[in-house]
């Protein structure tokens, strides 16, 4: 379609009068990123002023920065709780919100062992499905073509729980996907799912997935991206085609649904998609009967262009197991969300995954940055609070730890994660996800945190790499029970020729290139003061880890925000891992430290 001359595209040329009117708004929001700041939080000030939590710090109906920054403290989960408790409970008193709250988001973050339930309203909704619609005009500029086909996602629901009050608790995703932004969602060519709602709707998670995949397969030559949240939750899919194919392709002969998908409204909507094809079945069971497995999304899924899938952060460990599943595809990371809020997307969603970085959208909510160092691990002294840096004044290459003020009432809302600033679209700030800022293991004076046990996995996998042995799945536990303590790490591995598996002796190579990868401190409770044992890794079973999903789910995780856990210290979770160890390995010598080196990197 002709567009008008007269408009300028910075990011690119929109694919249809729609998504000319999206990047417009994109375009708009990142040129003026400080006033529409300032406009934000005036917005969330004014509609909350009389509520109970921004009365108690007397800003007297004040709604710029200065009075706010000045008056209102910033706060972690932990202090807002006891207020959170009271809305479960049943207090329908404007506590954080002018607007009556309309639900729980439950965050794949804990308190206590508990996960967090993060108060929303309704409008709120609104605001998400805005930066839902931004994605797909930003992706056609890089990918032609995608109103041609469909998008095999694998996407669900978690059951639900209810609070006191009878308010629904339950994760974002399963919030929105129930909503009627989802559920009513208009016609859109460029987002055409393979799955019907009926199917992504269905809390039975075999069920579920079972459906999703046979319509994936049934459309296989329609499929053009193959996507779910998570890395994770693709390589499940990918593994649940591995369990299940004979009895796909045995549907798909016969035209009759396995009858352990019983949900009546997937059996009904299924009538109409599942008609007998022996042809398919029979390409199925071909691609699917031997033991090489690699490329299979691409031969399955032949005209698939990219992964639409979230490889930042803990999830980039993955990346290696999805181009062996897909022959290399591009990963797409479209968007940088949270339950407490959404914050931003990539406007290059096809580069690589060390180079995804999301642009904040400064309409979404107020941010504020506190300056991170590892020295002082972004600490805030009640005393002399620091000043906190706005969204339009963060300085390229700085670590900072996100703060939020959001319209459902959080206000200076420390998220908890570590962003670096790797440049502007406009005026607004691009951001690499660097990490949670949660320490994963410690043992003594040590703080490992989970950037640097990545990088430690990464430098173990290299020495297994010439054996054809890969890292599946890990995680780590600060066993205390000898002394002294020492960490433990979990590992599940991908073994391509048994018959040339890596000896004890490599593994012992790889325990000692792990220590070598941490930080001072921890070589110094290894060296010096011989307050940290040697590391141990403990090689365990081929589906551990599913495993040990399968239990997190049955305990009310959410399929897709379950990330498997960096580090495990809940006693039946590593007492399941434990009794799956085939094999336990030591390091062999003492990583190198010397107090020269130790005052260097301080």
């Amino acid at each position: 379609m002709a567009m008008h001359s007269a408009v300028s595209y910075p990011l690119g040329r929109p694919a249809c009068k729609k998504d000319a009117k999206a990047l417009q708004f994109i375009e708009e929001m990142t040129r003026n990123v400080d006033s529409v700041q300032e406009k934000v939080l005036a917005e969330i000030l004014s509609g909350n002023a009389n509520t109970e939590y921004l009365q108690r710090f007397k800003l007297g109906g004040a709604t710029d920065r200065d009075t706010f920054k000045s008056k209102v403290p910033v706060i972690t989960y932990e202090e807002i709780q006891p207020d959170i408790q009271r809305i479960a409970n049943g207090d329908r008193s404007p506590i954080f919100s002018s607007h009556p709250i309309s639900e729980f988001l439950t965050s794949s973050g804990t308190s206590a062992g508990e996960r967090k339930l993060m108060p929303t309203i309704q409008e709120e909704l609104d605001r998400k499905q805005l930066l839902y619609s931004l994605l797909m005009p930003v992706m056609n500029l890089y990918v032609p073509g995608l109103d041609k086909g469909k998008g095999l996602y694998f996407l669900f629901i978690k059951a639900e729980t209810k609070t006191p009050s009878g308010l629904l608790a339950r994760p974002v995703l399963t919030s929105y996907y129930k909503s009627d932004h989802f559920k009513t969602r208009p016609y859109d060519p460029y987002n055409v799912y393979t799955s019907p709602n009926e199917a992504v709707l269905c809390v039975d998670s075999f069920q579920s997935m079972y459906s999703q995949m046979l319509c994936g397969l049934l459309m296989r030559k329609e499929v053009l991206r193959v996507g779910a949240v998570f890395a994770s939750g693709l390589l499940r899919a990918i593994h649940f085609l591995e369990l299940n194919w004979q009895q796909l392709a045995k549907d798909i002969a016969s035209g009759i649904l396995n009858p352990r998908v019983s949900d009546p409204s997937i059996r009904e909507c299924m009538s109409r998609i599942l008609k007998p094809n022996r042809e398919l079945a029979d390409f199925i069971i071909k691609e699917c009967e031997g033991q090489n497995w690699e490329g299979i999304i691409t031969r399955i899924w032949p005209n698939t262009k990219y992964l639409d899938v979230i490889v930042t952060g803990a999830m980039a460990q993955y990346i290696r197991t999805l181009d062996y599943y897909s022959g290399g595809l591009p990963k797409a990371c479209t968007m940088y969300a949270s339950s407490e809020c959404y914050f931003g997307l990539n406007l290059k969603p096809m580069c690589k995954p060390s180079e995804v970085c999301y642009t904040i959208m400064p309409n979404m909510c107020y941010y504020e940055f506190i300056p991170h160092d590892s020295a002082n691990h972004g600490t805030i002294s009640r005393d002399s609070p620091p000043r906190l840096v706005d969204l339009a004044d963060v300085e390229v290459g700085k670590e900072y730890e996100l703060v939020i003020t959001t319209y459902a009432g959080l206000c200076r809302y420390r998220v908890g994660d570590i962003l670096q600033v790797t440049g502007f679209h406009n005026s607004a700030p691009q951001f690499k996800f660097i990490r949670r800022k949660n320490v994963v293991l410690s043992i003594d004076s040590d703080k490992t945190d989970e950037a640097e046990l990545q990088n430690a996995v990464e430098n173990a996998a290299s020495i297994l790499r010439p054996y054809d042995t890969s890292v599946v799945e890990y995680t780590s536990y600060a066993d205390t029970k000898t002394i002294p303590g020492h960490y433990v790490i979990y590992c599940e591995l991908h073994i391509k020729d048994p018959t040339n598996s890596p000896s004890k002796e490599v593994f012992n190579q790889c325990c000692l290139a792990m220590e070598e990868s941490l930080n001072s401190v921890y070589r110094q409770c290894r060296v010096a003061d011989n307050s940290i044992g040697p590391l141990e890794i403990r090689v365990v079973k081929d589906g551990t880890f599913e495993e040990l999903m399968d239990y997190a789910i049955s305990r009310g995780a959410s399929i897709n925000q379950y990330k498997a856990p960096r580090c495990v210290n809940f006693t039946p979770i590593v007492e399941l891992i434990d009794s799956r160890v085939v094999s336990v390995h030591f390091s062999p010598d003492a990583p190198h430290w010397t107090p020269e080196r130790q005052r260097l990197e301080v």
